[in-house]
């Protein structure tokens, strides 16, 4: 980095904290959700301080951990997105994927998509939707084409502030609070002002409800701004609580399940993925323990007493209620993410029409996104994933929710009976990416007396040591069970006389840049740490020469970030 430049990932870190406030401001039930979850996470570490005696989360350490941020816009021009993607790269943010939101059968949806994250070790995301205006008939296109064709969101400070980050390859901190102003007064902020109702309404009655988000507000807005969750079915059972959705009883119930069943899935592994300002050798030195007598009754009783404060009554916000399921995995299986959400507000919103008439009417996108992520899948395990997601569906067993949810947890999970629940059993069927490193016994080790070149058995005999390496990215299914939730409306179909087909290719050229295949980058990264590691233990001659030379071109798209730890032999510490 250039001397004098503002480091990227901390202007990051300053622009999704001011987002946040930006969002909490705008949706008072976001800035509850987030005092809900804090909560909850603080629960969750002092339970896990009683199952590893030696850990422990500084509330300063708490906010920082629980403060990842994945947030969803929606961009209606090619030179919108173009913009967007420059200004994110402003923030090492580059896009990641490529979503065909239109080819995914009833679940359809008129946008194409990616997500821009930083390539390694991203703490915050942003899902990045693209309308394609050729997904309607004629009539409908050149309308929202003229609607859209009359706004300007990216100011000319906006605009110039991004060309000079290009070429000076950073900007200036002065500087760079003046972009993250642009991004919160500007781009990602919700004006509640709108243009042609009859658009809207034409739009909405169609079954295009994202569309008309899109097409006929003045500006983008941020749809939702999802926190980090430790786990997800405690804060879910807490805001249903909190909004008025389930009793006292029924909370302390499904409270003291979560956490019981917490405390039988909260390995090292487990705490590995989900804090990770802590090193492996922080994690190994703690003792493992069982939590005495009513730990649990206490902590749950402690969250009782404390969501029941006035700060914590959700009853008092306006809302739409909250998901009845879960959106991904089921509790215990440790692969891609796990989703819920409150649903949508209903806000009102001006509109002024072509004629000069003014019409109030109330809209409702904006949801709030709850996630926790596990680890990401190979495309041997997506696809049992998805295997096991279509049995599950095909089963009907969301018919058991209202009646009997216990039972509707243990039919679901059924269907995921296929996978191992641990990480090891994961990374042995080849199920999930990890990277590898020597251990200091390993390096210490005469490689003459490594009688096994098996990473999984160098793993079991203290030679190396591996990390699951996390799902950062987006899940259409789940999201599509977000938007049925909070749009009453699972999918749409083209009105084009011909339906368009849309590649990567196509989004890379609006774009001006390449999208990062995450698939690629994460088993380049294994490659990469276990050329690594075999070279470090003196065993790279003795593997298999097909697999050397399948990892060696699997290498090739190990991010460059990563790529150096590993050359560095940078310890799993450094959370590559």
């Amino acid at each position: 980095m250039s001397h004098g430049l503002a480091d990227k990932i901390e202007m990051q870190h300053r622009l999704f904290a001011e987002l946040s406030t930006m969002f909490g401001k705008e949706v008072p039930l976001y800035d509850k959700s987030l005092l809900v979850n804090h909560e909850c996470n603080r629960v969750v570490c002092d339970l896990l301080a009683h199952l590893f005696r030696g850990f422990s989360v500084s509330e300063e350490q708490l906010g920082k951990t629980s403060g990842e941020r994945h947030g969803a816009i929606r961009i209606g021009r090619a030179d919108e997105y173009r913009w967007v993607g420059r200004f994110f790269a402003c923030f090492a943010m580059e896009p990641h994927n490529f979503y065909d939101m239109t080819s995914v059968g009833a679940k359809s949806q008129p946008v194409i998509a990616t997500a821009f994250r930083s390539a390694v070790n991203p703490e915050h995301r942003v899902f990045t939707s693209l309308l394609r205006t050729d997904y309607f008939d004629a009539l409908t296109k050149d309308r929202i084409d003229a609607l859209l064709g009359q706004r300007q969101v990216f100011t000319d400070r906006a605009k110039a502030l991004i060309e000079l980050s290009e070429r000076q390859g950073g900007l200036s901190w002065d500087d760079a609070r003046a972009l993250i102003r642009e991004g919160v007064e500007r781009i990602f902020r919700w004006t509640g002002q709108a243009r042609d109702v009859g658009l809207y309404q034409h739009l909405c009655e169609s079954g295009f409800k994202i569309a008309a988000d899109i097409a006929c507000f003045q500006a983008h807005h941020l749809n939702h701004l999802t926190p980090n969750t430790f786990w997800i079915d405690l804060y879910t059972a807490a805001m249903k609580f909190c909004m008025g959705e389930i009793d006292e009883s029924a909370f302390r119930l499904r409270a003291h399940t979560s956490l019981a069943r917490l405390s039988q899935h909260a390995d090292r592994d487990f705490l590995r993925l989900s804090f990770r300002h802590l090193s492996r050798e922080q994690i190994d030195a703690f003792e493992a323990a069982q939590p005495s007598p009513g730990v649990i009754e206490g902590m749950v009783h402690r969250l009782v007493v404390r969501l029941g404060e006035p700060d914590a009554k959700l009853t008092d916000l306006k809302h739409s209620g909250f998901k009845d399921t879960t959106e991904g995995p089921p509790v215990g299986l440790p692969v891609l993410l796990r989703q819920d959400a409150y649903k949508a507000l209903t806000e009102p919103v001006h509109f002024t029409n072509p004629d000069g008439s003014e019409t109030d009417i109330f809209h409702t996108a904006r949801f709030g996104e709850i996630e926790q992520r596990f680890y990401a899948t190979t495309p041997g395990g997506r696809a049992l994933y998805d295997r096991c997601l279509a049995s599950a569906e095909q089963s009907n067993c969301t018919a058991l929710i209202k009646s009997d949810f216990v039972a509707y947890e243990a039919e679901y999970a059924s269907h995921f009976a296929a996978f191992p629940r641990t990480l090891p059993g994961l990374l042995e069927a080849d199920l999930v990416y990890a990277v590898y490193e020597p251990t200091p016994v390993g390096l210490a080790a005469n490689p003459d007396d490594l009688h096994t070149t098996d990473i999984h058995e160098l793993v079991r005999l203290g030679y190396v040591a591996r990390e699951g390496i996390r799902h950062e990215d987006f899940l259409p299914v789940s999201a599509a069970g977000i938007f049925a939730s909070n749009l009453s409306q699972y999918g749409t179909q083209s009105t084009a006389a011909v339906k368009p087909t849309y590649t990567q290719e196509m989004l890379e050229e609006i774009l001006g840049r390449p999208i990062v295949n995450a698939d690629d980058a994460h088993r380049g990264m294994q490659a990469c740490s276990l050329l690594n590691t075999y070279d470090a233990l003196g065993l790279l001659g003795r593997i298999d020469p097909a697999l050397r030379a399948r990892l060696e071109q699997e290498a090739s798209s190990c991010p460059a970030q990563a790529r150096q730890a590993f050359t560095r032999q940078s310890p799993l510490a450094a959370r590559v």
